[in-house]
């Protein structure tokens, strides 16, 4: 279990923002999905340090990173991260909310992104069509409103697990894992808070014009809307391929960690 101890802290404008820094190398940067922290990349982190300088941080509100008290971007404040470690071009790998930070950031700054890796999502307009997702998207918002914390982490399992399987058949150590990481998240939080993030005008208006290579990972029991979303960036820049992880749903990192580390670092080895 990651210390906070071993944490570094970025002193933003707004408060600080905590992240993981380790090992030497190209900088390579792990953006992790909603409600959770950077350690969903536990299985990556060490494994990657081997060969690169690996950044993983907490984005604002998650994790060990402060909550926002005045309006943000996500591709701000990571621009902002990694100027403050003079690091750049990075590569970007971005787990569901995490690869909507990194498509903000490559079409917001350019110049500090060499390649984009996305995995369950694609751009910041999020776009859900599947009545199945839109329903437990519904629920978690119901259950999140009414200030009910212990039936929301008893509902978040669905989401991990997809629409094609239930939570009992995925790895319990995995779902314990994840229940601790969001229970952290929402209890920095509370029912109605004014949410401060400023979403990014018309993405995908900008990822035609992305010049850098893209690689979207999709786990095979994910749900539709995110392999799509995933797919659809992949597709849409000029130089975009994907890969598909069998037997895995929405956190392919954390079900299937040697697949995806194989599959990441071959990723890297052609840049």
């Amino acid at each position: 279990m990651t210390a906070a101890s071993e944490l570094s802290f970025f002193a933003s404008a707004d408060g600080d923002l905590a992240y993981r820094d380790m090992g030497t190398g190209d900088p390579v940067v792990l953006l992790h999905s909603g409600f959770a922290d950077h350690r969903v990349f536990d299985a990556q982190l060490p494994s990657l340090a081997a060969d690169f300088r690996v950044i993983a941080p907490d984005i604002r509100g998650h994790g060990f990173s402060a909550n926002a008290s005045e309006p943000f971007r996500w591709a701000d404040d990571l621009a902002g991260l990694l100027r403050h470690l003079d690091l750049g071009p990075a590569v970007l790998v971005g787990l569901s909310m995490g690869a909507a930070v990194a498509t903000d950031t490559a079409i917001e700054h350019p110049e500090l992104v060499r390649a984009i890796v996305v995995c369950g999502g694609g751009t910041s307009a999020f776009e859900y069509k599947d009545p199945q997702l839109l329903e437990h998207t519904a629920r978690a918002g119901q259950l999140l409103g009414a200030g009910d914390i212990e039936g929301w982490l008893d509902h978040f399992p669905e989401g991990v697990a997809g629409p094609r399987r239930t939570p009992d058949e995925v790895d319990p150590a995995i779902l314990r894992r994840l229940r601790e990481l969001t229970a952290h998240t929402i209890s920095k939080h509370t029912p109605g808070e004014k949410d401060w993030y400023v979403p990014l005008t018309d993405p995908w208006s900008g990822v035609p014009k992305l010049d850098v290579p893209v690689l979207a990972i999709h786990g095979a029991a994910d749900w539709p809307d995110g392999i799509a979303m995933a797919q659809r960036f992949a597709d849409t820049v000029p130089n975009g391929r994907s890969t598909t992880i069998e037997g895995a749903g929405h956190y392919p990192n954390m079900e299937n960690p040697e697949r995806f580390n194989e599959i990441l670092t071959d990723f890297l080895g052609t840049l």
